[in-house]
């Protein structure tokens, strides 16, 4: 059983990338092969999902993501319509402001002190986005105030400070509901308050801003009430009708997946730049020429976001969603009804009814069959398992994918009505399969490129103006650094990078890969200019 765990867990292809594990009451078939892969993403109803592994996050009501066939083809039209260009470039636009509150937030501390809440601290800003741009509600960063015409129906839930008879704001309870949401016995009454509450706004005709995701969601039951003053439920011709349950479902399932995911790449995409000074500043090489020293403020989506996704922005990115996917595993199942049939290096291979699959998006993103690969500069072996963004840059493979019998050609909506794919076009263009962070096929992730794009914009953001070092404290004072030779303070910062690393290697996967049980890796950042270490460290 150890070296089926290695081989599933561990990125070891000693059983070769496509194996079945036989047990007394199931077969099991794990695959790190993009072939494979392609196919059983693209043939949806061959390959369903098997919905009691998702059944906890149906807590709320039934949605896009719990559901199968009819049921979900319908979630997937109503919660699709929010996903567009115009969005995507709202979406960059609160990036901005909210990264620029995190910002000042953290400059808030003393010049010298170390910053241990990476973690919590990006897990605010990408909820301060998804809270705004899909549910008109503005979030705070510490020190910062409602403008003076909010509505106060929302103002309740964007104060930071802990309403009378509670424990909790609204903000940390979202926040903790999202963190411990695989042992939740209760749900917090504010969420479902708060989401109640937007259901009924929306009902009585309030537009909302942004995505508005409430919106959408809401008039596909209501409709008829808000255009001609009903007050029952539209029972109008449209098939497109979700229960107050399934609303208030998907609109958690955005706030989670809107959230965690972005939040956990942003984190870890921090820790690797301390971690790899040279990948940093050739980063802040690619925003110095795409946007200069112009404010923020001014950036446009249309005019920049191809340029940002071409650059070591999206190279930075793209390399973290590789070697840490959000989700390091996807569980498929051969459909109850008949035998299913799969093609494999040119040999056809039949699979029975019922049989469990699953997706190893972890090691398929590792696979040497896909991915070029150099020596190692931090290890004895190839540098697969290292954070290489510069691997974007080499020259694609050639990709002999096609669409296969049976493949899933519906426009079932959401990423297909945004522009781009998951990589920039002048990037290393991956085999179908091999990389797949969001999914693939019909239920690939809907918020795809508004995860990108919140991404992009805050490290642009961040990286114009600051550099992040990690934090040398536990080993000298800012006094003993400043006495140091070069080959001192290389030494110290290489300790620093070591813990980085190893603390790295421990994240678990829960719901999302993340770091759990408290761990956390010391970052300092400092205005560009004057960095100790990362201006002109190597590796």
């Amino acid at each position: 059983m150890e070296v089926i765990a290695e081989a599933i867990l561990g990125n070891s292809f000693r059983l070769g990338d496509t194996f079945i594990l036989v047990t007394p009451f199931h077969m099991l078939l794990h695959t790190a092969n993009a072939e494979a892969i392609y196919q059983f993403t693209s043939r949806r109803e061959a390959f369903p999902k098997p919905l009691e592994t998702y059944k906890i996050l149906s807590m709320f009501g039934e949605n896009v993501v719990t559901t199968e066939g009819a049921v979900w083809r319908m979630h997937r039209k109503v919660t699709s319509a929010s996903f567009n260009e115009k969005n995507a470039a709202l979406v960059f636009k609160v990036a901005i402001e909210q990264a620029q509150g995190m910002v000042d937030y953290w400059l808030q501390r003393e010049p010298a002190d170390k910053i241990t809440t990476v973690e919590h601290d990006t897990m605010g800003l990408t909820l301060n986005i998804i809270g705004y741009v899909g549910f008109g509600l503005r979030l705070l960063w510490p020190g910062q105030a409602l403008p003076a015409d909010a509505d106060p129906r929302l103002a309740k839930y964007a104060s930071l400070d802990v309403p009378p008879g509670h424990s909790l704001n609204f903000k940390e309870s979202i926040a903790g509901v999202l963190e411990y949401l695989v042992v939740l016995l209760a749900t917090p009454p504010a969420i479902i308050k708060f989401l109640a509450d937007k259901v009924e706004d929306v009902r009585q005709g309030d537009k909302g801003v942004g995505m508005d995701i409430m919106r959408s969601l809401v008039a596909t039951s209501y409709e008829d009430e808000q255009s001609k003053g009903k007050t029952s439920k539209s029972k109008g011709a449209s098939s497109a009708k979700l229960t107050d349950d399934e609303i208030i479902g998907n609109a958690f399932i955005m706030f989670l997946a809107g959230h965690e995911t972005s939040a956990n790449i942003l984190h870890f995409v921090l820790l690797e730049l301390a971690n790899n000074p040279g990948a940093q500043r050739e980063l802040q090489k690619d925003i110095d020429t795409i946007l200069g020293g112009s404010d923020p403020s001014t950036w446009e989506y249309d005019e920049k976001v191809n340029a940002m996704m071409a650059s070591m922005l999206g190279a930075t990115m793209n390399e973290m969603l590789r070697l840490m996917p959000p989700v390091v595993e996807v569980p498929k199942m051969v459909s109850s009804t008949q035998d299913q049939m799969i093609t494999l290096d040119g040999e056809k291979h039949t699979l029975p009814s019922g049989m469990y699959i699953g997706l190893n998006i972890a090691n398929v993103q590792r696979n040497p069959r896909y991915w070029p690969s150099k020596p190692s500069k931090i290890g004895d072996s190839q540098d697969l398992n290292d954070w290489v963004p510069e691997r974007w840059f080499r020259p694609s493979l050639k990709d002999e994918q096609s669409i296969k019998d049976g493949a899933d050609t519906e426009d079932f909506g959401g990423n297909d009505a945004i522009a781009g794919a998951d990589t920039g076009a002048q990037l290393f263009r991956p085999t179908r399969g091999s990389f797949v962070p969001f999914s693939d096929g019909a239920r690939s992730c809907l918020g795809r490129r508004i995860a990108q794009i919140e991404i992009i914009a805050t490290l642009a953001v961040l990286f114009q103006q600051y550099s992040v070092e990690n934090a040398v404290d536990d080993w000298a004072s800012d006094e003993e650094v400043e006495r140091m030779t070069r080959e001192q303070k290389e030494e110290v910062y290489q300790k620093a990078t070591q813990r980085s690393r190893q603390t790295l290697r421990g994240a678990t996967s829960v719901i999302t890969l993340k770091l759990h049980g408290g761990k956390s890796v010391p970052i300092r950042m400092v205005r560009r200019g004057q960095e100790k270490f990362v201006n002109w460290i190597d590796s």
